[in-house]
């Protein structure tokens, strides 16, 4: 039976629960203890498949095919442990399962309340899998105080009680502001926020507090008064240069200490941390850097392409260099020349995206790569366009384009060298999709085999021909430009098993060309960069030298 962690946040968000939750992950496993890690989020949305990068950020995508919170790649990079649909659930989620019960007649006509209906379902998602770790670390979305959360806050507070006791505790984020004016450290809205969270029946067992100044022990000790814990148990959470450091800080800080004491876990197994002191001099000790232009169109905030940047940094890490981002809006060139945009960079990456907006601009820049033979990764749209760029100024397809823009604009303009994928084969059944399905969960998503071509750059980047990875994506390449595409030396060089759908394409004649319509991004960590950004680095560092 696991142990519960409860991770909840006051003050403001975006303190940084889903960091400290990904460390406090490692540190246990680094102690010899097995861990899961779950995301409770309280929008009413069903999942964030259908929410704008803008509104949420990237959608992380797991080997069997949930579309979740962002954090959930963090729990990823920090832990190696893959994700499953079952560590993520949002309030749409809970109250769409609770609505079909009652329509199904599974309530046996009682009326349907939040208390016990709702968090009754919270409490059967939260012990999937009781019995497959020593600890289930569960982060509840937002802050304390939202309305829309009380459900959830009031299920944990229920799960702690049900439970024998010693098996569930609370750790609380809360931020220390500091006020330049009067030179202090504020305390209050700390102890305001544990007072919201003690009026609905929790008390936090570990504090970790964000702060920009160095905590003195006097207002540490003030803290655990006033809040009610010990002052061991009143944990510093400081700014870092990056996110890989949290778990070497978090231990020095005795944030696994504490948890482990919490449970009265004595003597505690002393962690094995030389895997974090390697990732830490990895990224300070570096011999060189490059310059990597990520041409998209949500480039007005970086957690949009989340993974995307994380794998280049750990791409970075295998070649000991540090990489350098710069975010490139697509739009800015759909119409002139990408040349004065890109000239300079390294490397060229463009990554998936929706909708017809600033997919000229990324052609141009997959033209752009092509000619100046620059290392070029294209990400799911980014193969597309890499692939309409040559069908276009290679294979002489005037108007090559893709079905979704057609669909977008309601009109046929475009011979459709990418199209809607109506079937594909799932396991042992086959898929069916039309234009007209309800856009949530509708794609292909999470893991499939792809076969590599013998000899190809992708098999040798591999070091195999059989490779599985995640997608999310309803359009795709039309295999029967196959042959002509090929002819012009853009080789098909990865296909799915059935040969009906194309994985991933390659220039012959570039140094480093490749286009993939999987997202290897969600699989890279610091510890194990995925081969194909660690390759790509190495390119861009070979460029770098030739500059």
């Amino acid at each position: 039976m696991a142990r519960y962690i409860f991770i909840t946040g006051g003050v403001v968000s975006s303190l940084g629960k889903g960091l400290a939750s990904a460390a406090l992950g490692a540190l246990l496993q680094a102690r010899g203890f097995s861990v899961r890690l779950r995301k409770l989020d309280p929008y009413l949305n069903v999942d964030p498949g259908t929410m704008s990068p803008f509104e949420h950020g990237e959608v992380f995508v797991t080997d069997d095919g949930a579309e979740t919170d962002l954090d959930l790649g963090h729990y990823e990079r920090f832990t190696g442990v893959a994700a499953r649909k079952t560590d993520s659930v949002s309030s749409g989620r809970v109250y769409s399962n609770v609505l079909e019960k009652e329509r199904r007649g599974d309530y046996l006509g009682k009326t349907i309340q939040v208390i016990p209906h709702v968090t009754n379902e919270i409490k059967d998602f939260i012990e999937i899998g009781d019995d497959e770790v020593d600890f289930m670390l569960c982060e509840i979305g937002g802050t304390v105080g939202d309305i829309e959360g009380l459900p959830f806050f009031e299920a944990i507070r229920q799960f702690a009680q049900e439970r024998p006791r010693g098996q569930c505790i609370f750790m609380h984020l809360t931020l220390l502001p500091y006020l330049a004016a009067s030179g202090e450290l504020k305390t209050k809205p700390t102890q305001h926020s544990v007072k919201e969270l003690r009026s609905i029946g929790l008390q936090p067992d570990v504090l970790v507090c964000r702060s920009e100044q160095i905590i003195p022990e006097k207002e540490r000790a003030k803290i655990a008064l006033f809040c009610n814990v010990r002052p061991e148990a009143v944990i510093p959470a400081y700014d870092l240069k990056s996110i890989y450091e949290a778990p070497l800080a978090y231990h020095q800080a005795g944030l696994d200490q504490a948890v482990l004491d919490a449970f009265q876990i004595s003597p505690a197994p002393k962690p094995e941390l030389k895997v974090w002191e390697d990732v830490k001099d990895r990224i300070t000790t570096t011999d060189g850097e490059i310059n990597v232009a990520i041409v998209g169109k949500y480039t007005q905030l970086e957690d949009a392409y989340k993974s995307i940047k994380e794998a280049l940094m750990h791409g970075g890490m295998a070649n000991r260099v540090k990489v350098n981002v710069d975010w490139v809006d697509a739009e800015v060139f759909d119409k002139g020349d990408a040349a004065p945009h890109l000239e300079g960079y390294h490397a060229i990456l463009v990554p998936g995206g929706f909708g017809e907006r600033g997919t000229e601009g990324k052609i141009k820049a997959a033209q752009f790569a092509r000619e100046r033979k620059v290392p070029y990764l294209g990400i799911c749209l980014g193969m597309q366009m890499a692939v309409i760029e040559a069908a276009r100024n290679v294979a002489k397809i005037k108007d090559a384009g893709s079905e979704e823009f057609d669909h977008e604009a309601g009109k046929k303009r475009f011979e459709p060298v990418v199209y809607h994928l109506k079937e594909w084969v799932q396991g042992n059944y086959t898929v069916t999709r039309k234009e007209t399905d309800d856009k949530g969960g509708t794609m292909r998503l999470g893991a499939y085999d792809a076969t590599l071509a013998e000899g190809s750059k992708v098999a040798e980047v591999y070091g195999t021909t059989a490779i599985e990875e995640r997608h999310r994506h309803r359009y795709e390449v039309d295999v029967k430009y196959r042959e002509q595409l090929e002819a012009c030396g853009l080789t098909f060089s990865g296909m799915s098993p059935d040969g009906r759908l194309p994985e991933i394409v390659e220039w012959k004649d570039h140094p480093w060309f490749i286009g993939v319509q999987f997202h290897p991004e969600l699989k890279s960590k610091p510890f194990a960069p995925h081969p194909l950004f660690a390759d790509f680095v190495r390119a861009a560092v070979e460029t770098s030298r030739l500059v």
